[in-house]
This record gives C-alpha cells, sequence and structure tokens, in this order.
C-alpha cells in the first residue's frame, strides 16, 4: 500500500448544502480540500481518536473525530473503498475504521446526547439524525420545549428553518430546569451573535467599497461589526475565507479585501467581498481595550496593547491575528507601467485586475477572485472597438466565462509571459510559436478555430518588413509608409487619362451596365468639381532599376532580428520593432560605425549601378511611352468635346432629328458620326443633355459611339 490515498469528489456539507473537493489520507495528516471555496482543512495524524463508517445518502460516508473535540464528516465513497481505508488507518493512524449503522425506523422520540459539536438524536443507541450546533443561530426556550433556529444557505434548493425538541419533565433533579440545561449546551456550542462585552477595539468612519458607504467597523473577539447609517453587518471569523492587501495602480491608496463565506446579505443582494479603501498617508495610533497580559496570551506576540502606524497597516494586522489566516499580497508581477496591476473592464465598470501568485482577483465592482485551479483555460482576444486594446478571458472548469476587457496592448507582453510560467492553458497559444510542443495536450480546445487577431498582427508585421525593403518613397530609405501615394491609388480609378486599351475591353458591356457606371463616376467626378484641386500625376515605378539601398539601421535589424526573438520568446512582431529600435540607440559609435561602413558601400554599389542602368538606355522608355498616352488623350478629349458641341447644336434646331441645317453639315467634320445617332430616342438626349458637364470623364462605352 502507497503513503498516501487519494479520492475524488468527496462531498462535505455545509449548512445543508453538498460541496465537492479531493480527499487525501497521508501519514502525516489528514488533508480535505473543497473545489467550491478552496478551504483546506487540515487534520493531523496524531490528534484522530474515532473513525467511524455510515451508510448515508450518497454512498457511504467517513466520521473523523479529533482528540480537541471537532468533528469531520466526508460522504461520497464507494462500498469496495471500506476495505482499503480501515487497512491504512490501522497501518498508520493506530485508529480501527469501525462500521455504525444508522437508525431509519422514523421515530420522533428518543434520547438527545450533546457530543462536541454534534447534537446527537438516538433511538435505541442507533443515530437517527445529527444536528452540528455550528449550524444553530438562534435557540429558544418555552415551556417543556426547545426551538433551534439555523443559518440559512443561498446555494440549497430546501432549507431547514427549524426544530422543535419537546423536553419532558424530570424528577431526578428539581433544582435545575431540564429545558434551561438543553438550551445552555446548545449555546455553548452554537453559533450566535451576541454583541455582549466591550469591543477589542473600533475604526472609525473607514471607506468601505462593498457594501458602499462608511462604517464604523467594531472588533470583536469571535465577529466583526459593521455599523453604518443605514445598515448593520455581524460578520463571523468564521466565515473569513481570505484576506487580501492589494496597492492601487495611483501608489498614494490601497484596498483590504475580506472574502466571505457564506456572504453578507441585505435583501436580495449578497456580499461574497468586504472591500475597504485606505489612503496610504493616514495614520492612527491604536490602544486595545484588553490589558497587556490577556494581549500577549490571546494572541500570542502577534499583537500589542499600545501601537501605531498606517491605517490600513493596523487594521489588516488585527484582521490577521484575530482570523488567523494569512493575507495575500501581490507576487512578483509588474506590468508595463510598473503597478502591480491591470487597468481593465469587467462588465459595464472599469477597474483593477491583480494577477496574484494563486489566481486573479478584480476589484471593485463587481469583486471576481479567480484560483489557478478552477480555471480551465485563458484566452487572448482582439478588442471590439479598438485595436489599441485587447481582451483577457478565462473561462473555468464549471463552464462560467469571465472577460476583462479594454486592456491596454502594452500590457500583453507582460501578461501572456506570467500565464505562461504560472502553466495555465492558452487557447490561442499561436502567439508563442516557441510553445508548438505543449499544444498537443489541449488540441480539442481550439484546433480548428481562426484566430483573427494573430492573422493581424502577422499581416502588419510583414507589411512592415515589405515595407522596409521598398524604394518607392520619396524621401530617406528608412521610410515606409506614404500616405500621398495611397490617395494617388485611389483617384486612379477615376483617372480622366485612361487608357486606350481599357476602353476597347469594355465596349461590349451591355448599356443597363454602361447606365449604373455613369451613375458612379458621376457623383465622384461632382467631388472632384468641388475641391478643385490638380490632381498630382502619380510617380512611375522603374521595375527594371536598381534596387535601393538599406539604411545602416535596416542592415544591423536583419542581422539581429534572430537572436531578438531568442532572447525574447513569444515577442510579438510589434513589440520586435520596438525593441529593436532601443537597442539601436544603445549602441555605441564604435558599433554604429561598422554598419554605417556596410550602409555606405551598399550606397556607392548602388549609384554604379543606377549610373550604368542609365547610361544603357534604361528608364527612357517608360517616359516616351508615358508622353505618347498623353498626346493620345489629348486628341481624344478633343473629339469629345467635338461630338458634344453638334449634340448641342442638334437639340438647338428643335425637336424634329431628322432636320439639319446647311451650314451644321458644311461645317461639321463628325457627320457621319451624327447620322448614326437618327434612331435614338429622346429620353436618351435628356441623358446625354445632363451628362455634358462631366464630358471628360465619360466612360468607354460612349467613347466609341462618338468615334
Amino acid at each position: 500500500m502507497g503513503d498516501t490515498l487519494e479520492f475524488n469528489e468527496i462531498y462535505q456539507e455545509v449548512k445543508g448544502s453538498w460541496n465537492d473537493g479531493r480527499l487525501r489520507f497521508s501519514k502525516q495528516n489528514v488533508v480535505y480540500k473543497s473545489s467550491k471555496t478552496g478551504k483546506v482543512d487540515s487534520i493531523p495524524a496524531g490528534e484522530l481518536n474515532l473513525a467511524q463508517w455510515r451508510r448515508v445518502c450518497l454512498g457511504h460516508g467517513i466520521k473523523l473525530g479529533t482528540s480537541t473535540g471537532h468533528i469531520f464528516k466526508y460522504d461520497g465513497f464507494r462500498d469496495t473503498d471500506f476495505e482499503k481505508i480501515s487497512e491504512f488507518f490501522k497501518a498508520n493512524y493506530s485508529v480501527e475504521l469501525t462500521e455504525k449503522d444508522m437508525c431509519v425506523k422514523g421515530w420522533n422520540w428518543g434520547t438527545a446526547k450533546f457530543s462536541g459539536p454534534l447534537l446527537s438524536f438516538d433511538i435505541n443507541d442507533s443515530t437517527a439524525f445529527e444536528v452540528p450546533l455550528a449550524n444553530v443561530s438562534q435557540c429558544a426556550t418555552g415551556k417543556n420545549e426547545v426551538t433551534l433556529e439555523f443559518h440559512q444557505n443561498d446555494d440549497t434548493e430546501v432549507s431547514l428553518m427549524e426544530v422543535r425538541f419537546y423536553v419532558p419533565p424530570s424528577q431526578a433533579d428539581e433544582r435545575q430546569d431540564p429545558v434551561e440545561a438543553f438550551a445552555q449546551n446548545v449555546l455553548s456550542k452554537a453559533d450566535v451573535i451576541q454583541a455582549t462585552g466591550d469591543a477589542v477595539c473600533i475604526f472609525k468612519e473607514l471607506q468601505c467599497l462593498t457594501p458602499r458607504g462608511r462604517y464604523d467597523i467594531r472588533i470583536y473577539p469571535t465577529f466583526l461589526h459593521l455599523h453604518g447609517k443605514t445598515f448593520d453587518y455581524k460578520i463571523p471569523y468564521t466565515t473569513v475565507l481570505r484576506l487580501f492587501l492589494l496597492p492601487h495602480k495611483d501608489q498614494r491608496q490601497m484596498f483590504f479585501v475580506i472574502s466571505l463565506d457564506p456572504p453578507i446579505k441585505q435583501g436580495q443582494t449578497r456580499y461574497h467581498f468586504l472591500i475597504l479603501l485606505f489612503s496610504k498617508e493616514e495614520d492612527i495610533s491604536l490602544t486595545l481595550n484588553m490589558s497587556e497580559d490577556d494581549v500577549e496570551r490571546r494572541f500570542e506576540g502577534k499583537l500589542s496593547k499600545n501601537m501605531s502606524g498606517s491605517l490600513y497597516e493596523m487594521v489588516s494586522r488585527v484582521m490577521k491575528a484575530l482570523v488567523n489566516r494569512k493575507i495575500t499580497v501581490p507576487g512578483n508581477f509588474q506590468g508595463h507601467s510598473g503597478a502591480q496591476c491591470i487597468t481593465c473592464s469587467y462588465k459595464a465598470s472599469s477597474g483593477l485586475l491583480y494577477p496574484l501568485e494563486r489566481g486573479f482577483i478584480y476589484v471593485h465592482k463587481p469583486p471576481v477572485h479567480l484560483r489557478f485551479e478552477e480555471i480551465s483555460c485563458v484566452n487572448f482576444a482582439r478588442g471590439t472597438t479598438t485595436t489599441r486594446s485587447f481582451d483577457f478571458e478565462i473561462e473555468t472548469k464549471q463552464g462560467n466565462q469571465y472577460t476583462f476587457s479594454s486592456i491596454e496592448r502594452e500590457e500583453y507582453g507582460k501578461l501572456f509571459d506570467f500565464v505562461n510560467a504560472k502553466k495555465l492553458n492558452i487557447k490561442n497559444r499561436g502567439f508563442k510559436e516557441g510553445m508548438k510542443g505543449k499544444i498537443d495536450e489541449y488540441s480539442d480546445s481550439d484546433e480548428d478555430q481562426h484566430d483573427a487577431y494573430l492573422e493581424r498582427m502577422k499581416a502588419e508585421g510583414k507589411i512592415r518588413e515589405e515595407g522596409n525593403d521598398s524604394d518607392e518613397s520619396d524621401g530617406g530609405s528608412d521610410e515606409s509608409f506614404n500616405p500621398g501615394e495611397e490617395d494617388d491609388d485611389i483617384a486612379e480609378e477615376y483617372d480622366s487619362n485612361a487608357s486606350a486599351s481599357d476602353s476597347s475591353e469594355e465596349g461590349d458591356i451591355s448599356e443597363d451596365e454602361s447606365a449604373k457606371k455613369k451613375k458612379v463616376k458621376k457623383a465622384k467626378v461632382v467631388k472632384e468639381k468641388k475641391e478643385k484641386k490638380p490632381r498630382k500625376e502619380k510617380k512611375q515605378k522603374d521595375t527594371g532599376g536598381p534596387k535601393r539601398p538599406m539604411s545602416a539601421y535596416m542592415l544591423w535589424l536583419n542581422s539581429s532580428r534572430e537572436r531578438i526573438k531568442s532572447e525574447n520568446p513569444g515577442i510579438s512582431i510589434t513589440e520586435i520593432s520596438k525593441k529593436a529600435g532601443e537597442m539601436w540607440r544603445q549602441l555605441g559609435k564604435d558599433e554604429k560605425e561598422e554598419w554605417e561602413t556596410k550602409a555606405g558601400e551598399a550606397k556607392r554599389q548602388y549609384d554604379l549601378a543606377k549610373k550604368e542602368y542609365k547610361e544603357s538606355g534604361g528608364g527612357e522608355s517608360s517616359s516616351v511611352s508615358k508622353k505618347e498616352s498623353k498626346k493620345s488623350g489629348g486628341k481624344k478629349e478633343e473629339k469629345k468635346r467635338k461630338s458634344a458641341g453638334a449634340d448641342k447644336d442638334r437639340e438647338r434646331g428643335g425637336g424634329n432629328e431628322s432636320f439639319k441645317s446647311k451650314e451644321f453639315i458644311e461645317t461639321s467634320e463628325e457627320s457621319s458620326s451624327d447620322s448614326d445617332h437618327k434612331s435614338k430616342s429622346k429620353k436618351k438626349k435628356k441623358k446625354k443633355k445632363e451628362s455634358d458637364e462631366e464630358v471628360v470623364s465619360t466612360p468607354p462605352s460612349s467613347e466609341q459611339d462618338s468615334d
């Protein structure tokens, strides 16, 4: 048999609800960890003095008792687990696992026994049911009757409100009332909050974000009392799960967060977190309402009677000593701005996301705490509103998804490295080319999905690299972006100097399609006339010429790109350019001189090659063809104007299409083309009249008619 026994899906009853978790038996202790809250119960092996195996509603269960009087019950075992657990207990704990039968007769009279924190109702020495006294919120007595009221749990579908016990009068001892004795036994172990006695200390007018308002916090030995102007809350220390002390991003304030289970209630609202906001500059002198001997005996040096310091330090120190739990602070994570948190938005509110050593916590509205062990996977998604931000999505094993949006793009590298270091499953791990070996373990989650954000980043990098090598810009060789050229490309689509080849190719287009094109181009030309700006002729690229040389920086970047990638695994393409720029500025003169020499040599070779290219006649043919195209374009414009003039004269002559004056026939050089228009309708004449203002940009189909 091994040193440990582990069981999954073991249930623990918490105020009427069943919470699942993992149970481990080892030689040193028994450890149970709840899957819902992450709370850990550890029972040292030396304290175990009771172990019972019982048949319960969820199969079989174990009841463990300790020498300190605590009782732990875990259900969800199988019948076949009994022998294995019994042998392990005998070998390691020196405790025999005994089988205990429960009474199922259904009788409602029996014997009430108080054993530690449990009230057991037995019938003929067999237990019918047990009531954990810690679940009792109030105990009331009447004539021969005791009423127990219970704390309510929102997670349960059906809640037990109260139980009444009839206590018959006893003839044995008349000095003590059996009803009062029963009630005292219950109240001694019940979780009844009564503000009796003086508070240990009081903090006045503390700013509370959740629930919102200013509250006086009174610290009692067993509970915390929040006293506000409208509401009061009493929080037992047993309901406190965790304590967090988080620095604000402005470095002037501190958050103190108390995680609660079950939460405090106000109407239908549940507050799972108590969030206090402190200023770092606010100091306080604190005196505990206890004698020095009591302070030393109770807190064992954790607190002293008189203390002074920052207000947030005093509150956190007192809470740590009373609750007896560690305070969680941010770990080694540091964002782009140097802060230990990331500004983001969750749902409709903006807040701060803190990456911790064992989870994430978001403050403050609504506060969210996610442990790494309950996270199924995370995802880096493209921002929905702008490309300057991204979304960080967290999916839990229960199927819940939390999306933290509007995170600055500069935070991506730091957050990705943190998530990767914590070995969380990343759905779109394509951001990291070096992590391909680990994708196979989770290939089912996102294997066939298209990552649009990754594709966009790759496309931007490819365009940037191509732009650095191009020689289209008129400026220095380092420039890779010229907005003016893009404007020229757009204007070329409606250029009036269209080539003759275009018109010949479009000659077969139907009249309906040509009419549609007229409407589209008509709107564009009107805009150009309003602006009245002369068009810039696009510079013709000489594809046969030598390639423009690279600068010293570009030569250095091409040789250092792979080294930067290897030193910074997973760095994005945009971050490579930023990193390279910083490294180039930090280079010394001697190191830069080497690359400047190479750039100068490349420039000299380019000048020689360009000179030889021009001497051999390169570049002239393109200019000649350009001039010829301009001439042909000018002739076509003259023909268009003449045909337009002929149409105007024809319309002035009246509605009779067949009538032509002798003078018009003698002066017109285009009479043959005019005779072709006799069969056209009046509607087409009107359309032509409307388009006379834009005759310069007439589509190619009309050019053929006029020719």
